[in-house]
């Protein structure tokens, strides 16, 4: 039982998997913030373009 545990804990301690996982969420993540913020900006720019554009009409 012991052998069986031990042998478990090196397996697990060298399964590289779920910290690839965890990288690609992350790295997943940093892109959908920096759209949402590069979004956000943009529509505010054309908003006021737009908005600029209907005053000079």
């Amino acid at each position: 039982m012991m052998n069986s545990l031990a042998a478990l804990m090196r397996r697990l301690k060298n399964d590289r998997r779920g910290v690839t996982a965890l990288e690609y969420g992350l790295i997943a993540s940093l892109i959908a913030i920096a759209s949402v913020g590069a979004m956000t900006t943009l529509g505010t720019k054309l908003s006021t373009t737009f908005t600029s554009i209907g005053g000079k009409i």
